[in-house]
């Protein structure tokens, strides 16, 4: 087995550590979700945290860690009666990204299941990680197939296995623990809120702590074993004080007057349903029992609100998590009442932590961070205020200042037409492994969905052949038939929009980019990817390269200045190229391509007209579903962007008759004429 970097070594990020340790503590908590950018130590911390963990009693020899205590009456392995128990170390059990939904739950044997009557249950990840900790790094990236199996796991705490008429059925209670990079896309509202914490980590800015962070990095890459070694008093210290404060735990006081801080707090930041205030008062119980007392005082409360609030407060999806200190700290004040003020003497186990100092009293304080042999680790310094927003570069002719979006509206639902086979979302028609059933086939590598119907179909000509003599059908391999299903797929949605100075009023640019922001936000509900190029000038760029993360591509196009003449034939070029390149990376995925231009060409060369219809043709030729949003307005119209949605191939609808409440047979004319381009392009 490789050796894990120490917890105790980790430099700095005390919210990131302090979370995990109260879910150590009390594992009721509910979890953790980690958001940050890349390589700050985000699954180095996480996968740290198994080794500080109790050991755990279960049955022996059983498969699903049944507690000897209290034995599963359902486990697949029982009835256990009294069967022996033994301790082993903790569990933490991955989930890959690309796992398969068998890898997840189980595979079940049907052909076993159908021609012997037998139950062969291979089990799980789900089942692995019960009564341990279950890690899904890049959570955000996990199909939605998956996410649907973790979340009826994590409110039944079972994992069912259900495969024609099939059942097996197993406890799954775990500690869910999540990162993610929220620039590669969000997570869904469900599976966010089934997470008690969640912590927001960046790399310091202190130049003396980045540099301790990469000596003790260095020094474990160099020698794993023995840096390891040199942590060992550190780790079994804090390993210790963890199981003094679960033991301390059940004595913790939770008074009605802190109950009532907690109430008043969730109102106050309208949070969704009652989870929150679950959490917060078993976070702030925890927090009290990891300082070494037994009542919960109003910082505690404070800092379970900064850990269990910030991805529960009401917000749009390109809003960034966090709370209002401000209000949190009035809230606590007008409903204090009676709650006890913070005690900086812990009248328990756990005082100064490990290396004797920070954890004693208030909100239990930062997880305590190791000196070890190298000298203390530098202090966090304070990240400087931030610096205010670039200027456009180089102010072109004509160039304007960015403008505030318009409000954003419920879209008309642009698809793909067609069936497609990428990755599952909610937008076009294509073959998934969810959905409702179309049909039958060869299985090309291991049964997933059985189409019970097609299977006895199969076998039933041959059970004379076979020798059958009894009720049971004589089944062989051969006769297996995959179910095909038909469900959504999601798309890549590539926005080519126009800058130009004829866009540039500031009421219609505002209306622009509130209908842009509109078909984000339809992006984000659709699990699309979506990528950004803009045009003006005499050139266009990408300024979002295709990506999950739709709050990027909304915080790109609000920066957005505009000026200049309008490089349509670049625009169109530009987009044909980042397309090409994505069909490569990702050829299941369908694009859609939506031009917003009030579709004037003014600049590219000596014929922009004639550049941008020859660029237009290129998209056509390829068979990319486009739709043109005209944003031309005033009494007398050009006409243009219907003209150029002809040579894409496409349809073009103006920014009103995006509305959802308008223009019915919007989805049908832009499949229509997406299956027509696409007819055209198979005949050449």
């Amino acid at each position: 087995m490789s050796t894990r970097y120490p917890f105790t070594a980790v430099v700095g990020m005390d919210d990131l550590r302090l979370a995990l340790l109260l879910n150590a503590v009390s594992p009721a908590v509910g979890g953790v979700l980690v958001r940050g950018e890349k390589g700050t130590a985000k699954s180095t911390a996480v996968r740290a945290l198994a080794e500080l963990l109790p050991e755990v009693p279960v049955v022996a020899g059983c498969r699903f860690s049944c507690d000897p205590a209290s034995p599963d009456p359902g486990c697949p392995d029982g009835p256990h009666g009294d069967a022996p128990g033994t301790a082993r170390p903790a569990r933490m059990v991955e989930l890959p990204v690309g796992a398969s939904e068998d890898r997840l739950v189980g595979a079940l044997d049907i052909e076993k299941a159908l021609a012997d009557g037998v139950k062969a249950f291979e089990p799980g990840l789900l089942a692995a990680a019960h009564r341990g900790i279950l890690y899904v790094d890049e959570v955000n990236l996990l199909s939605d197939h998956l996410i649907d199996h973790l979340l009826d796991a994590a409110a039944m705490g079972a994992s069912h296995v259900e495969r024609e008429g099939v059942s097996v059925r197993h406890a799954a209670r775990f500690l869910l623990v999540g990162t993610m990079n929220p620039e590669e896309g969000e997570l869904r509202p469900q599976l966010l809120d089934r997470f008690g914490l969640t912590v927001e980590v960046a790399a310091s800015r202190d130049p003396e702590q980045r540099v301790e962070v990469v000596r003790r990095r260095l020094s474990f890459e160099d020698d794993p074993a023995a840096f390891a070694a040199r942590w060992t008093g550190e780790e079994t210290a804090l390993r210790e004080r963890i199981v003094a404060a679960r033991t301390l735990l059940p004595q913790v006081a939770l008074g009605d007057a802190v109950l009532l801080q907690i109430a008043a707090t969730c109102a106050a930041f309208e949070v969704d349903g009652m989870r929150a205030d679950i959490v917060m008062a078993r976070t702030a119980t925890a927090l009290a029992a990891w300082a070494g007392r037994t009542e919960v005082t109003s910082e505690d409360v404070r800092q379970a609100a900064l850990l269990a609030l910030p991805h529960r407060r009401r917000r749009s999806p390109f809003d960034a998590p966090g709370l209002d200190e401000d209000k949190l700290d009035e809230t606590l004040e007008q409903f204090r009442g009676d709650a006890p003020d913070d005690d900086p003497e812990p009248d328990g186990p756990g005082d100064g932590g490990p290396d004797g100092g920070g954890g004693g009293g208030g909100g239990g304080g930062v997880p305590p961070q190791g000196e070890g042999p190298d000298g203390p680790a530098p202090e966090s310094a304070e990240a400087p205020e931030s610096a205010p927003a670039p200027a456009p570069q180089g102010p072109g002719a004509g160039e304007r200042a960015a403008v505030k979006a318009g409000e954003p509206f419920r879209t008309k639902v642009l698809s793909v037409p067609g069936l497609g086979e990428g990755a599952a979302g909610r937008r076009s028609r294509a073959r998934t492994e969810h959905g409702r059933t179309t049909g039958s086939t060869r299985p090309r590598g291991a049964l997933t969905k059985l189409h019970l119907a097609a299977t006895v179909q199969a076998a039933a000509p041959h059970q004379r052949a076979r020798g059958r003599s009894g009720p049971g059908l004589v089944v062989r391999r051969d006769d297996l038939r995959q179910a095909t299903r038909e469900g959504r797929e999601g798309n890549l949605v590539l926005f080519a929009v126009d800058a130009s100075g004829s866009m540039a009023a500031r009421q219609r640019m505002s209306a622009v980019k509130g209908a842009v922001l509109s078909l984000l936000l339809d992006a984000y509900q659709r699990r699309d990817k979506v990528g950004l190029v803009t045009f003006r000038g005499r050139d266009a760029e990408v300024a979002l390269p295709p990506t999950s993360s739709v709050d990027a591509a909304a915080a790109r196009l609000e920066k957005l200045p505009t000026g200049g003449r309008t490089p349509l034939s670049a625009g169109l070029l530009k987009a044909h190229d980042v397309l090409r390149v994505e069909r490569l990376r990702d050829p299941s995925r369908r694009p859609l391509l939506v031009v917003v231009t009030d579709g004037r060409a003014t600049g590219g060369g000596a014929d922009p007209v004639a550049l941008a219809a020859r660029a237009a043709r290129l998209h056509a030729a390829e068979g990319t579903a486009s739709v043109v949003v005209d944003c031309e307005t005033g009494p007398v119209r050009l006409g243009l962007a219907g003209t150029l949605a002809r040579e894409l191939g496409g349809t073009a609808v103006t920014l009103d008759e995006l509305r959802a409440d308008s223009i019915a047979g919007l989805v049908r004319d832009v499949q229509a004429a997406g299956q027509t381009t696409q007819t055209a392009w198979r005949a050449a």
